[in-house]
């Protein structure tokens, strides 16, 4: 590490105003030489811009998939291998983006290491992501291939049938890429990938967490098919969420029958399987059932969702993702405080037609009482 630059650093802890002549005076070093030493700073996320503005907070850093999502939803009962009238929105989505625009609107400092095109949908996914107040330092802006997409078929009812993801850019946060990152999740109160990333990166990131115990590691699920991602053993990562079909996946055998009414009972050998691969803590969504969580040593609960109506699933996994990460880090929060706090955001976000509820606000992690009703 340059000590030059680490005691510019301190400098601006000390004085952030302090202008570049006086600091070249007080380092010995040539203007030009302080410009860059500022500008490195600046490139590894430890000084935010203007005036010098030092993090004041650790954020919460999301890595993974950032990509435009389009649905298509029909008018009448779904008709496989014929044509379906429908109508389709489009609007910017990925799981890692969408946990954390989530995290963003409501209050939490984020930033967001992903990869897109220098395309329109890239300009537009980085533009957003700055208005609502995401940092998207060390994103990969790709000039030879476009940004990734999400298509989902949901049915009359809102519920989704098929997806279909093009989302290769995704491979390019690859290890040599993350390790240009390195200062930001040393900075990192919090680290939430999703597992668009490739295994070798998300393997990276877990021999980080285990030499770093005190910072969270929380991997969200996309797919069953990208399971595969994880290895089998588990240390490093704090907390897994994924929904029934994506543990079959990572297990490698098929559940028991869902009983939504006493779903505990025939999921306990899962569950335990993975607690005894090193993973502390599980979040099992049942959909509308509510989730599972379970810790490593105790006995596992299900939480039941609250019943609203149902306008688009599309985005509720995400804010669930959401919930639980900011429950976590409120002070001497349980597992079971923090998936409640997610299944508040997500019945929120199916009553709304949007991926990330447009109203979602700092207010709500105070009204607890009642996230079932859309906020004006």
């Amino acid at each position: 590490m340059d000590s030059k630059k680490e005691l510019l650093l301190a400098l601006l802890q000390q004085d952030p105003f302090i202008g570049q002549q006086a600091l070249g005076e007080r380092l010995g070093l040539s203007r030009s030489a302080v410009a860059g030493h500022i500008a490195a700073l600046t490139r590894e996320g430890r000084i935010l811009g203007r005036a010098y503005v030092l993090p004041q907070q650790a954020p919460v850093l999301c890595i993974g998939g950032a990509n435009i999502d389009r649905k298509l939803r029909t008018l009448g009962a779904l008709q496989m291998g014929s044509s379906n009238p429908a109508v389709m929105s489009e609007s910017l989505g990925g799981v890692a983006r969408n946990v954390a625009e989530n995290l963003a609107r409501l209050g939490l400092p984020t930033q967001l290491i992903t990869a897109v095109g220098e395309d329109a949908a890239g300009q537009a996914l980085l533009a957003q992501a700055t208005a609502v107040g995401m940092s998207t330092q060390g994103t990969l802006r790709a000039a030879d291939a476009p940004t990734g997409s999400y298509t989902a078929v949901l049915d009359a009812a809102g519920e989704m049938q098929l997806a279909l993801a093009a989302m290769p850019l995704a491979e390019r946060l690859d290890p040599e890429f993350l390790r240009r990152s390195c200062a930001q999740r040393q900075q990192a109160r919090m680290i939430v990938l999703d597992l668009n990333l490739p295994a070798e990166s998300i393997a990276l990131l877990l021999r980080e967490a285990q030499e770093n115990p005190g910072r969270r590691l929380l991997a969200v699920a996309v797919s069953e098919a990208k399971m595969r991602h994880l290895p089998a053993q588990l240390q490093g990562l704090t907390t897994l969420l994924l929904n029934r079909g994506e543990l079959a996946a990572l297990l490698g055998h098929a559940l028991p029958a869902h009983d939504p009414q006493q779903p505990l009972p025939a999921l306990a050998p899962a569950l335990a399987e993975l607690h005894a691969r090193g993973l502390p803590q599980l979040v099992l969504s049942l959909g509308e059932a509510g989730l599972i969580c379970s810790e490593a040593g105790q006995a596992p609960q299900h939480l039941r969702a609250p019943a609203v109506p149902v306008c688009d699933v599309t985005g509720a996994g995400d804010a669930l993702a959401a919930g639980v990460c900011a429950g976590l880090l409120q002070a001497e929060a349980s597992l079971a405080s923090a998936c409640r706090l997610g299944l508040r955001l997500a019945a929120l976000t199916v009553q709304s037609p949007h991926t990330v509820h447009p109203e979602l606000s700092p207010a709500l992690l105070q009204e607890p009482e009642d996230f079932t009703k859309p906020h004006a």
